[in-house]
């Protein structure tokens, strides 16, 4: 397949496709508790409030009490969602996700929206690009960063069945929406291949999939032969996956709305140090912080956007 082939179903929250997530969760599984920090109506868990008010915690602004809870929760055999921003689900937290979830190895789904620059106009303050490094190196910590409305549905109803602190991250602004509406093509810890291509290989996660979907159209009309790979588990990482496809290309572009340092391109350019030495182009934010603005004129701003990820995938084919 090639990204041309890629079509736009419509556009969604991702943060809504957890919401109907948890809520089929809740649905099928009678253990499946929700607990949020004051932000129920953002995190858009209110049919699961409805229907399962006896399984729902208002827990306040006290996130890390919130996780305190959570962690006792699943001693009970129950399988709790905590649910805020996730700046506050990781960085105001960490020393109680460290101590009481993942060192004990607690069933706890850390389940963060408005992550990254798309947040806007909220600034800095609340736009945390340090996250996926933080709980990737925890260990025994889950790391998930789906694309779509489908993809985060998907994900959020799979992680009720996996055993283990699983560390959930999306977003708030409405963003394409193109994987399969049943979830199908979503596996935990397996990369999902959208486009076969020779010349190069890009790797993304999170909203960052389509801008690379829009990158690999622009590259193959220019003849270029496009490899797109959508590594929605950062961790544990689809090493295969990875190898199989810089073996075919040589060469490799990391998209990430996130710190280039400790994010995904580390975790792959890790895999490649180990195993087939390539040239990589990052593509993320650069050791700073966001700022506040709109979702694409931050991107544009910081680098993310579509033309500077064509930018770099000519680059990196130059190197090889």
């Amino acid at each position: 397949m090639k990204c041309s082939a890629i079509q736009l179903l419509n556009e969604k929250e991702t943060r809504a496709g957890f919401g109907e997530g948890v809520y089929e969760a809740g649905k099928e599984n009678e253990n499946v508790v929700v607990l949020t920090a004051d932000l129920a109506g953002s995190m858009k868990i209110a049919p699961f409030i409805k229907d399962f008010p006896n399984r729902f915690i208002q827990v306040g602004i006290a996130e890390a009490n919130m996780i305190g809870i959570a962690a006792g929760l699943t001693i009970g055999g129950k399988i709790p969602y905590t649910t805020t921003f996730a700046n506050f689900s990781t960085g105001r937290v960490y020393d109680q996700i460290r101590q009481s979830v993942a060192y004990s190895n607690k069933n706890v789904k850390i389940c963060a929206s408005h992550a990254g620059l798309t947040l806007g106009e909220d600034g800095a303050t609340h736009q945390i690009l340090e996250d996926i490094g933080l709980m990737k190196m925890l260990p025994g910590m889950t790391v998930i960063v789906p694309c779509d409305f489908n993809q985060t549905k998907a994900a959020t109803k799979a992680i009720a069945n996996y055993n283990g602190p699983v560390y959930l991250r999306f977003g708030r602004p409405k963003w394409a929406n193109f994987t399969t509406e049943d979830g199908s093509d979503f596996i935990i810890g397996k990369a999902q291949k959208l486009s076969d291509g020779n010349d190069v290989s890009i790797f993304a996660c999170g909203h960052m999939v389509w801008k690379a979907i829009e990158a690999g159209k622009i590259l193959e009309e220019k003849g270029i032969s496009v490899e797109v790979i959508n590594i929605h588990t950062i961790k544990p990482l689809d090493e295969d996956a990875i190898i199989q496809s810089i073996q075919k290309t040589k060469c490799a572009v990391t998209v990430e709305e996130h710190n280039i340092i400790g994010g995904l391109g580390d975790s792959i350019a890790q895999v490649a140090a180990k195993y087939l030495p390539i040239p990589i182009e990052y593509i993320g934010t650069k050791d700073t912080f966001g700022e506040s603005g709109k979702p694409t004129e931050l991107l544009t701003k910081y680098g993310l956007d579509t033309p500077f990820i064509v930018d770099a995938t000519e680059r990196v084919i130059k190197r090889k």
